[in-house]
């Protein structure tokens, strides 16, 4: 679907939740076409905000345990993690400018 890295109950602890920097998790599944709109858009922030920030993807339907963890009720849904922690997070596809703004206000209220 993407050169995203991939997440599942295997790694996300791991990738997410002990990682170096903010971790923008997308909880996607194959069947929603508003999942498949946004891969884009994350594909050029994780190329552009690579220093800064890790794009992951996890499929929600195969990994139910960690969307039922953190109550994700529609898809797409974006999760910011920082420092372990849950710090953003909102549904729905939207404009890539959008995002960064939302993601950059959301990086700023962390610090």
């Amino acid at each position: 679907m993407t050169d995203l890295q991939i997440v599942d109950t295997t790694n996300f602890d791991q990738v997410v939740l002990a990682g170096d920097k903010p971790v923008l998790v997308d909880f996607w599944a194959q069947w929603c076409p508003p999942c498949h709109q946004i891969v884009p858009i994350l594909a050029q922030i994780a190329v552009e905000r690579k220093d800064q920030l890790t794009v992951v993807k996890l499929n929600s339907d195969e990994n139910p345990e960690i969307s039922s963890r953190y109550r994700v009720m529609a898809l797409p849904t974006l999760m910011l993690f920082h420092r372990g922690e849950l710090i953003w997070s909102v549904v729905g596809a939207r404009p890539k400018a959008k995002l960064l703004k939302e993601l950059d206000d959301a990086l700023l209220a962390a610090v």
